[in-house]
C-alpha cells in the first residue's frame, strides 16, 4: 500500500513541477540567475519530499512549492519592470579586461581568479589575451570575448562581398511523416514534395530521415542509413 502511495504522490510531484516549470518560463534553462539555480534545486528537493512523506502530510510541500515558484515569477516580473530591481535581483555585467588593462577589483567582486578566466579564455579559443580588447562577466556567470579588429575572424563585410540573406529553413519531413503545416508555410504541396523526392531517387516517403527546404528554394534530403555504419574516427 506504501508503494502504492508513493507512485500516486511521485506522479503527483511530476505533474506540479511540470506546471510550475511552464509557469516560471524557459528563462530558468537558458538564462539563470544564481537565484534561478538555487530556487530551482529547492523545488525539486521540496517535490522529493512531498514523494516520499508517507507519515507527514502531503500538503505542506505542495504549499512551499507553490512559494517558492510564485516568488520567481514575481521577482521576473519585478525585474522585468524595473532596471533597478533587474540589476538587484540578477545582477549587472562586470567588466574584466578592456583595452589590455586587467581589472582586479572586479575580478574579486565577481570571485574568480586569473587562473579560471585564463581557461575561459582558453575554452573560447583566446589562448593569447593580447588578442582580446574586452572581456565581460555576464549576469548568468558566463563571459563575453570581444576580439580586437586584426585578431576578429574575416567576415564578407571585410572582402566587400553580399551574400544572400539567411533565413530559417522549413522541415518538410521528419522520421518519414510530412509535416503538412511545416509544407504550407513554406508555399509548397505534397505533389511538389514527392517530385523533390524522385530527383534523389527516393519513391518512398516513409525511406526520408529528413528533409527540408529554405527560401532559396534550396532542397535538402537525408535518407535512412539503417545498414550503414559510420567509421570511428573519435576514439
Amino acid at each position: 500500500m506504501q508503494v502504492l502511495y508513493i507512485i500516486v504522490l511521485s506522479i503527483a510531484s511530476i505533474v506540479e513541477l511540470f506546471v510550475l516549470c511552464k509557469l516560471m518560463g524557459y528563462r530558468q534553462l537558458s538564462q539563470m540567475s544564481m537565484f534561478d539555480y538555487v530556487n530551482g534545486i529547492t523545488i525539486g528537493n521540496i517535490a522529493a519530499e512531498m514523494a516520499t512523506s508517507l507519515d507527514d502530510s502531503f500538503v505542506e510541500p505542495l504549499v512551499a512549492m507553490i512559494v517558492y515558484a510564485l516568488a520567481a515569477i514575481l521577482l521576473s516580473w519585478w525585474s522585468s519592470k524595473s532596471i533597478r530591481a533587474r540589476r538587484i535581483i540578477a545582477g549587472k555585467p562586470t567588466l574584466l579586461l578592456n583595452n589590455g588593462k586587467l581589472f582586479e577589483k572586479n575580478f574579486r567582486k565577481a570571485k574568480i581568479d586569473i587562473n579560471e578566466f585564463l581557461a575561459q579564455c582558453r575554452v573560447n579559443g583566446y589562448f593569447d589575451i593580447s588578442q582580446l580588447q574586452s572581456a565581460i562577466l555576464e549576469e548568468n556567470g558566463h563571459i563575453s570575448f570581444l576580439p580586437k579588429s586584426s585578431s576578429r575572424p574575416l567576415t564578407p563585410k571585410d572582402m566587400q562581398l553580399m551574400p544572400d540573406t539567411d533565413a530559417p529553413v522549413a522541415t518538410l519531413i521528419i522520421d518519414g511523416h510530412i509535416m503538412p503545416g511545416n509544407l504550407r508555410a513554406s508555399g509548397k504541396d505534397e505533389k511538389w514534395l514527392k517530385s523533390q523526392l524522385q530527383v534523389y531517387g527516393i519513391s518512398n516517403v516513409k525511406d526520408v530521415f529528413l528533409a527540408t527546404c529554405d527560401l532559396n528554394q534550396k532542397f535538402t534530403v537525408y535518407p535512412y542509413a539503417k545498414d550503414e555504419i559510420p567509421p570511428d574516427i573519435l576514439a
